[in-house]
């Protein structure tokens, strides 16, 4: 079979999905490439992470086509044999790292999260062993609350005795920062950021613990950095002057919702002065804004 690949949002960080389909193609002995647009295929895959990714608008010339992915609200999952094939790196050559699961699903119930929907509770999906490149120590783990389960918390212990790095890119749950898992977490060499999540304002006292027990176990604070979900905007500058004075680096993210919705020009811009350090240390948030409306 001749199988093409297309990645909706961009190629500019590995799509799991796709590149385990990619290695389980070519271990039957298809051939597999991204679409190009001027071939015929046998099948071509969409996958689309982001609901706010714009859908394909070209004739795609094969004979079945096949979406996935939270961006076509597909809460599906890959068939066992392919979600347990080794991921065909090559098809993204620029990038360095491995990536992949330790848990799948999450406990929590947060309102604007999907993954429960998705996913489902909390489970274990592999050993960091398995997740590692040979050609690579760097691990970029896409678990939602990996501090939840017991195998995730058993994967870092063990890697905090390897010669690896981490970084868990979709933030840890500061609620369960305890002293132990802290030291546990100060064990690891990290790439760069020991994430977390401040998405209200009832987090910044949770944060604060979480912090200070972090830098208790060993961890520099400037690898101290959490995500602030922006939905209220006066509500998010609060929380993020707060965490300054924590000494803990905030990155905005503006609220997206499931159907598309997009974020208010508001949200976009206070986004944007959080997250260009350079505005950020340059200027208040009322200024920028104030400057950024006369320019309309």
């Amino acid at each position: 079979m001749k199988i093409g690949l297309i990645d909706m949002d961009g190629r500019h960080f590995p799509n799991l999905a796709l590149m385990k389909l990619a290695g389980w193609h070519k271990r039957q002995g298809d051939t597999v490439d991204w679409w190009n647009g001027f071939e015929h295929y046998d099948r071509v895959y969409l996958s689309k992470v982001f609901t706010f990714t714009p859908d394909h608008n070209t004739v795609i010339d094969a004979d079945e086509t096949v979406t996935g992915g939270t961006g076509y609200k597909d809460y599906g999952s890959l068939p066992p044999e392919i979600e347990a094939c080794f991921p065909d790196y090559s098809i993204y050559p620029r990038y360095a790292r491995a990536v992949g699961f330790l848990t799948r699903g999450c406990n929590r119930a947060c309102p604007w999260c999907v993954v429960p929907r998705k996913e489902g509770t909390i489970r274990p999906a592999a050993s960091w062993e398995e997740i590692k490149r040979p050609d690579s120590r760097e691990m970029v783990f896409l678990d939602n609350n990996v501090l939840a389960s017991a195998h995730g918390l058993e994967q870092i212990g063990r890697m905090g005795r390897a010669a690896v790095w981490v970084d868990f890119n979709q933030g840890l749950d500061a609620r369960l920062i305890t002293p132990e898992t802290a030291a546990l977490l100060a064990r690891l060499h990290w790439i760069r950021f020991v994430r977390m999540a401040c998405d209200t304002s009832d987090m910044l006292p949770v944060i604060e613990c979480a912090a200070a027990y972090l830098r208790e176990a060993g961890i520099a604070s400037f690898r101290l950095w959490t995500y602030v979900l922006v939905q209220d905007v006066p509500d998010a500058h609060r929380r993020v002057l707060a965490l300054e004075k924590l000494g803990v680096t905030a990155f905005a993210q503006p609220y997206r919702d499931y159907d598309g919705g997009e974020p208010s020009s508001e949200q976009r811009e206070f986004a944007r002065w959080v997250n260009v350090k350079s505005v950020y240390r340059s200027c208040t948030w009322e200024v920028y804004r104030d400057a950024r409306r006369k320019r309309r």
